[in-house]
């Protein structure tokens, strides 16, 4: 039977990371972004709707967008298969805060800085339209980990 024809596309794979209104950390793995406007001035992210890093996003309106490396495989079980509910996300991680207090991950080979403008809904997901910020390309010298690196790897399945 032929694959679908989603399964062809080579998704980069992001984590997004945001903070609440009262300080608490989180960040998931996300392999749905895209840019949604001319110039790279907005974007859109697809978040589970059951996931806790929407949750804060929505109470917070801010977040970022990190480009992951293939060096950060192990980032996909630590912070795409646990919630941030039950567990310290950003225990042994490496990141830092931007200017408005909401983390980043050091590591990654950038970040996109976000403010939300509005929701749409996607089934199981709920689409965040963000305003591009600030990009900021962390290393040059790392490689963009995607989905089919992963695949090849081993590491998911699909």
């Amino acid at each position: 039977m032929p694959r679908k024809i989603l399964k062809y596309k080579n998704y980069d794979i992001h984590s997004v990371s945001t903070v609440a209104l009262d300080g608490r950390l989180n960040a998931n793995i996300a392999m749905w972004v895209m840019q949604a406007a001319m110039g790279g001035k907005m974007i859109c992210v697809a978040l589970d709707k059951t996931d806790y890093t929407l949750e804060l996003v929505k109470e917070s309106g801010i977040l970022n967008v990190n480009l992951l490396a293939q060096d950060q495989t192990k980032l996909i079980a630590k912070l795409g298969r646990k919630s941030g509910r039950d567990t310290d996300k950003f225990k042994n991680l490496a990141y830092a805060l931007d200017d408005r207090g909401c983390p980043y991950l050091s590591e990654a080979v950038g970040y996109i800085q976000v403010k939300v403008t509005g929701y749409a809904d996607s089934g199981d997901h709920e689409l965040v339209v963000c305003e591009v910020l600030k990009q900021t390309v962390l290393h040059t010298e790392k490689k963009v980990l995607t989905h089919h690196y992963l695949r090849e790897k081993g590491l998911v399945r699909g």
